[in-house]
């Protein structure tokens, strides 16, 4: 997500960067790789880190029903009862 100040969402790129580099101090890329390697990855885990707390507050809330099948855990909506 872009937001109206750049120099926020240059912190937020310069934090990714710095993160990757980080956890993989050896890594070198090009731009391009820059990009869809270390950003991306960076804000998809931000992301899904951000879903799993969202599902969470679903399920307990009783809006979503936890499943698990086989290992995984699936999310549906919760079935209300009809008086």
């Amino acid at each position: 997500m872009k937001s109206d100040n750049p120099s926020n969402d240059d912190s937020v790129l310069r934090q990714a960067i710095l993160n990757h580099l980080e956890e993989h101090p050896d890594a070198m890329e090009a731009l391009d790789g820059i990009a869809e390697w270390w950003v991306a990855r960076s804000q998809i885990r931000v992301e899904v880190e951000a879903l799993g707390r969202v599902l969470e507050e679903l399920t307990e809330s009783g809006v979503l029903k936890e499943m698990r099948v086989t290992g995984k855990t699936y999310y549906r909506l919760a079935r209300r009862k009809v008086n």
